[in-house]
C-alpha cells in the first residue's frame, strides 16, 4: 500500500440552493477522497449562510456554521438523500440588511449589502485552501465570484432542472426524471377511473427538461416548457384527441412550473424575491387546469371533461437517490479532488457527451441552458421530438 502523505491543508465543501438526492454521496466522496489523501475536510453548514454568519473568534461557537467531517460522519449519511450539511438560498453580494450578523450590521446598513470580504475573512480564518461549492446556477454563480477575487474554487453542478451551463448532467436531475415518471403511472388509475385530464405540475422555471424527458419515456401524451408560450385551445384539443383514442378514456400533460400561455407571463405565488432576484413559482398548473376544463365544454358539447390538477414538487426531490444519482456525485467528488491534487481550480466538473470533464468555472454564468425547441419541441403538437438517437447524450436533449 502506498504511503499516505498527511496534512496537504483543509478542504471545505457546501451546497446551497434547494435540495435534492446525491448531495449527501457527493459530500461523501469527496471527503473519503481527501482524507485518504492527507487533508483536513471541513463542511460548511447552510451553503453561503455559513461563511456569512460567522464569528471570527477561536471561542465562539460556530458549530451552526461548519463542522469537522470524518468518514464516519459522512458515511452514516452518504446513502439517503437530502443534505446533512443543511443548505440555503443566500447570496453574500446581497444580504439584505435584516439579515446582517449582529456583530456586523454597524459595518454593513444598507438595504443590501455584500459581505464578500468576510465571506473571505472566514475562509482564511478557517484554513480553507480549497473550496468545493455543490449547486445550481445561482450558487454556483457565486462561487464564480469568489474565483474572480483570488479563491481556488472547484465547483460540482446539482439542480433538478439540469439547467447548469457547461454540462450535460446535474446531480438530481435523473432522480427527479425517475420519480415524475413512477408518480405519473401511480396516478393514470385515477385518471383512467374517471376518465379525465390529468395535469401534473413539474420543475422547471426556465427550462423544460423535467417536464420533455417523462414526455418522451412514455409517461405523458404532451408536455408545455417555459421556452415556448403554449395556445391552451390547441393544449385542450390535443388532450381531447389524446383521451379518444386511449381506451380508458384519459389523458396526461406535464407542465413545468415556469411555462407560459400564449401572451401571458410566469406565475408567481406572491412578489417577494429571494437573494438571486426570483419569486417563487406557483400556480400555472392550477390555471392550466381550470383552462381545460373551461375549453373542453366547447369542443364536447357544452360537456366539460374533469380535470385531475397534482403538483408533484417536493415528492421528486425528497428521499433517496436512484442508481444515476448514487454514482455521479460519487464521480463528481473524485474529479474535483483530481484538479485539487494537480493544483487545478477555476474548474467546474461536468459529464459531456458520456464522458467526464471539466470545464472553466465562468461558464456556469456565460450562457443560458434550454431545451433546443427547434431540435427537440414540436410547438404544434406540444410534445417532443427528435430525428435520431444516434451519438446523442444520455439524456438526448442535455448537451445544448
Amino acid at each position: 500500500m502506498a504511503k499516505k502523505e498527511k496534512h496537504k491543508g483543509k478542504i471545505a465543501i457546501l451546497t446551497g440552493g434547494g435540495d435534492v438526492p446525491g448531495l449527501n454521496p457527493a459530500i461523501r466522496a469527496v471527503t473519503i477522497r481527501a482524507l485518504r489523501e492527507g487533508f483536513e475536510v471541513i463542511g460548511i453548514r447552510r451553503g453561503w449562510l455559513g461563511l456569512v454568519d460567522m464569528v471570527r473568534d477561536k471561542k465562539a461557537d460556530n458549530s451552526e456554521c461548519y463542522e469537522i467531517l470524518t468518514e464516519h460522519r459522512v458515511n452514516k449519511s452518504g446513502r439517503s438523500g437530502g443534505t446533512f450539511l443543511h443548505s440555503s438560498r443566500t447570496n453574500p453580494s446581497r444580504v439584505a440588511s435584516w439579515n446582517v450578523p449582529e456583530h456586523l450590521k454597524e459595518k454593513y446598513n444598507k438595504p443590501r449589502n455584500d459581505l464578500t470580504p468576510e465571506v473571505l475573512k472566514n475562509l482564511e480564518f478557517l484554513g480553507i485552501e480549497y473550496l468545493i461549492p455543490i449547486g445550481g446556477d445561482d450558487t454556483l454563480s457565486y462561487a464564480v465570484r469568489l474565483y474572480q477575487e483570488g479563491f481556488k474554487v472547484v465547483a460540482i453542478p446539482k439542480t433538478m432542472d439540469n439547467d447548469v451551463p457547461g454540462t450535460d448532467y446535474c446531480i438530481g436531475f435523473s432522480t427527479c426524471v425517475t420519480r415524475t415518471i413512477q408518480m405519473t403511472n401511480n396516478l393514470r388509475t385515477s385518471a383512467g377511473s374517471h376518465e379525465r385530464f390529468m395535469v401534473l405540475e413539474v420543475f422547471g422555471r426556465y427550462a423544460g427538461f423535467t417536464a420533455m424527458l417523462p414526455t418522451m419515456a412514455g409517461a405523458a401524451n404532451r408536455c408545455v416548457i417555459p421556452e415556448y408560450k403554449f395556445n391552451i385551445e390547441n393544449l385542450t384539443e390535443l388532450l381531447i384527441e389524446d383521451r379518444e383514442n386511449n381506451p380508458s378514456k384519459y389523458s396526461v400533460v406535464l407542465v413545468s412550473e415556469g411555462s407560459m400561455f400564449k401572451g401571458g407571463e410566469m406565475i408567481f405565488e406572491n412578489d417577494i424575491k429571494d437573494a438571486y432576484g426570483h419569486a417563487k413559482l406557483g400556480g400555472i398548473g392550477d390555471l392550466v387546469s381550470a383552462k381545460l376544463k373551461e375549453h373542453s365544454a366547447n369542443c364536447c358539447k357544452g360537456r366539460p371533461i374533469g380535470v385531475i390538477n397534482q403538483k408533484l414538487g417536493y415528492l421528486v426531490r425528497g428521499g433517496d437517490p436512484d442508481a444515476i444519482d448514487s454514482i455521479v456525485p460519487m464521480a463528481y467528488g473524485n474529479l474535483a479532488l483530481d484538479l485539487i491534487l494537480k493544483g487545478i481550480h477555476g474548474r467546474l466538473v461536468a459529464l459531456k457527451n458520456g464522458r467526464y470533464d471539466n470545464l472553466p468555472i465562468e461558464v456556469v454564468v456565460g450562457s443560458k441552458k434550454v431545451v433546443n425547441i427547434k431540435k427537440y419541441y414540436n410547438t404544434e403538437r406540444l410534445r417532443p421530438f427528435y430525428k435520431s438517437f444516434e451519438l446523442q447524450p444520455l439524456f438526448i436533449m442535455t448537451s445544448e
